[in-house]
């Protein structure tokens, strides 16, 4: 249940773009590693 609570928490961040540019620095992080 709480991990289900974080997914809904983190897509509803993503839509909304508050977490969208924390979102691409960590994939551009990840393909620099």
């Amino acid at each position: 249940h709480s991990a289900a609570l974080k997914a809904f928490s983190l897509a509803k961040s993503l839509y909304t773009g508050n977490s969208k540019s924390f979102f691409i620095r960590k994939i551009s992080n990840q393909m620099l590693e």
